[in-house]
């Protein structure tokens, strides 16, 4: 039996110093931590695995990911757990905003695991979140970051309504990765999101952002940027 090699010409002695994560010390990343166990949280940081948790924690920021850390979809970038959902929690969004408070945040990301089992995707969860926060403390800028609600207007109009600052909705990828990198997204059906949530309000400030690295051509991500504009 003969074994795959690897081209010692491809291993460095010697790694680059931003490839290291130094392990948390700060106070503050164990306060973060505690106080999202307490209030039975859930986060990107966490339930995505994201490698920026230490750094982010340990400035007291986190990214809330309510709708529960079950998702229906199973896109290849994601380690979020792909499983069917758990019922909604009513008190989720009091938390929530209670979690915003005592961190002392100015400006909160909030997002969800896409809920393609709910008629409403979660848009009233989203609306219900972002009441909470604006009742505890109007001046916080509130970002959410959200599902394509599979392009339903009245879904995009719930969440809207409730009046975020910011609406993301993340392409991820160029459009011919876009079969191979998002589970039951299309690339067509996100810019429609993005393009009719800017028709329903002019006011809010829209954002999206591309992954990098999946083996996208430089010409394939100026073709994104332009779409997007």
């Amino acid at each position: 039996m003969s074994c795959a090699k690897i081209d010692p010409a491809l291993h460095q002695a010697q790694k680059p110093p931003w490839i290291k994560v130094r392990l948390p010390s700060n106070p503050v990343f164990f306060s973060t931590k505690a106080l999202i166990s307490d209030l039975r949280l859930h986060t990107v940081c966490e339930s995505a695995q994201c490698p920026n948790r230490w750094e982010c924690w340990s400035q007291g920021t986190a990214t809330f990911m309510i709708a529960g850390d079950r998702c229906t979809r199973a896109c290849g970038f994601c380690a979020v757990t792909t499983a069917k959902p758990f019922a909604l929690q009513g008190d989720e969004p009091q938390r929530v905003a209670e979690a915003v408070g005592r961190m002392n945040l100015k400006h909160v990301v909030i997002t969800a695991v896409a809920r393609d089992d709910l008629k409403d995707g979660g848009a009233d969860h989203f609306a219900r979140t972002i009441a909470a926060i604006r009742d505890m403390d109007p001046s916080i800028i509130i970002e959410v970051l959200v599902p394509d609600f599979q392009a339903h207007d009245w879904c995009i109009q719930i969440v809207l309504d409730a009046g975020p600052d910011v609406y993301n909705h993340n392409m991820e990828t160029v459009e011919r990765l876009t079969p191979v990198v998002r589970s039951r997204a299309k690339y067509r059906t996100s810019l429609q999101v993005l393009r009719r949530a800017k028709e329903l309000s002019c006011s809010v400030v829209m954002k999206s952002g591309v992954m990098l690295g999946l083996g996208e051509k430089e010409t394939e991500l100026f073709q994104t940027m332009d779409d997007l504009r």
